[in-house]
């Protein structure tokens, strides 16, 4: 997760973009930050979707394959 800190500035920098434009070094600047976001945000997202176990209706369990391998694995070891 990205600090508080990181955030503010994101957010701030957009403002900033918005209102009158940013310097060369902010945008490069708001860009690693957006990046260092999207990586922890894409990280935080798989782990949630790796735990989740899908029910359909009748009460079976129609997780796909895929999602039933990866954590058979991280219990395996």
């Amino acid at each position: 997760m990205l600090s508080k800190e990181k955030i503010a500035r994101i957010n701030e920098l957009a403002a900033k973009k918005k209102r009158e434009g940013l310097t060369i070094e902010e945008a490069k600047e708001q860009s690693k930050l957006r990046g260092e976001y999207l990586q922890a945000f894409r990280q935080s997202m798989k782990k949630t979707i790796e735990n989740v176990t899908v029910i359909d209706p009748n009460g079976n369990d129609v997780t796909p394959e895929k999602i039933k391998r990866i954590k058979n694995k991280k219990f395996l070891h």
